[in-house]
């Protein structure tokens, strides 16, 4: 059995709390938004996690601008997911589907997931132009 004593990267254990926290508060929504902002704010969720795990499976070695080019574009869908999220969090609260402290509280770990996505993109920009250099 696991025992979760692998290390992973910060930003997707973000992600993963995230996804844990829109899962339970949207099971308490109001059933008439099932069908619009729970199964949207769900998803969303499960993509930003389904793309972190994609970039970070995408080996890149020193001078593969396929592999660079790839993993980017998965953080970036997953930044786009993330600001999506957040965006119908917003919605969903304004039309009464989620209260003010559960948008506040997926605004803030969306936001949160969103600037540790940014280091790591930026990390990997610098690796993969150091790269490039030598």
């Amino acid at each position: 059995m696991f025992d979760g004593s692998y290390n992973e990267l910060s930003v997707i254990t973000h992600a993963k709390e995230l996804c844990s926290y829109v899962l339970t508060v949207t099971q308490k929504s109001p059933k008439h938004f099932r069908y619009t902002f729970v199964s949207r704010l769900q998803n969303l969720a499960l993509d930003v996690v389904e793309q972190l795990f994609r970039a970070n499976e995408v080996f890149v070695k020193r001078g593969d601008a396929r592999a660079a080019a790839k993993r980017i574009e998965h953080q970036r869908n997953a930044s786009t997911s993330l600001k999506l999220l957040i965006y119908m969090a917003q919605v969903a609260y304004e039309q009464g589907c989620i209260l003010m402290k559960q948008y506040e509280q997926i605004s803030t770990l969306g936001l949160d997931c969103r600037r540790e996505l940014g280091a790591w993109i930026n990390s990997d920009k610098k690796r993969f132009h150091s790269d490039e250099e030598m």
